[in-house]
């Protein structure tokens, strides 16, 4: 059996946010079982909470960006996959402005953070997605795919006409239960183009 789990202690972080430029703190804190992961706004005067779901993800370019009403908190992706490869079902996120910032570009700087608090196990079973068939999502010449499969294996191909991406290094495979996150997936970083810098 495999429960549920959150942190005992708070922990705190301070660093940048790659599209506003806002200096940010952000407080990982304790949660109850099955509260899931919630967001909150600190910077202002409104109560909010965001809880992490499908119906809460806002805007997907250049960011994963989440929001209620007319908040939002940007760049949530590399903190919600430190979160994923630890465990953690669990926790409350205050965020005191509009995006996570963006520390060294990867996911280890949260992995580091959430590691730094005591993670344990609570006492309700962990839900997990089981995928049955074979779901498909397609945009122009994008593609998702999920397929049963016992296990957790990403496939991940990019294709861009730029020098820096060689066709040979542009395909990654995965499988979670013998690769180590933190060793060969947690240090890659965000990259962008200098045309998009402006923007």
């Amino acid at each position: 059996m495999i429960f549920q789990r959150s942190i005992k202690n708070k922990v705190t972080a301070i660093g940048v946010g790659l599209h506003s430029g806002e200096k940010v703190h952000i407080e990982l804190k304790p949660a109850k079982e099955d509260s899931g992961i919630v967001f909150k706004r600190s910077d202002i005067k409104e109560s909010l909470e965001i809880k992490v779901e499908p119906k809460a993800v806002k805007e997907t370019r250049l960011s994963s960006t989440i929001g209620k009403g007319k908040y939002k908190i940007s760049t949530v992706e590399h903190l919600m996959s430190a979160l994923s490869a630890l465990g953690i079902d669990n926790i409350i996120i205050e965020v005191g402005g509009s995006e996570i910032p963006i520390m060294d570009g990867s996911s280890i700087s949260f992995i580091h953070l959430i590691n730094s608090a005591v993670i344990f196990e609570q006492s309700k079973l962990k839900k997990f997605a089981v995928i049955k068939e074979v779901i498909k999502v397609e945009e122009e010449d994008k593609f998702a795919k999920f397929e049963p499969y016992n296990g957790f294996l990403v496939d991940f191909t990019i294709d861009f006409p730029h020098p820096a991406f060689k066709q040979e290094h542009s395909r990654v495979e995965i499988d979670f239960f013998k690769d180590s996150y933190v060793n060969q997936i947690s240090r890659a970083r965000t990259f962008g183009f200098m045309q998009e810098v402006e923007y």
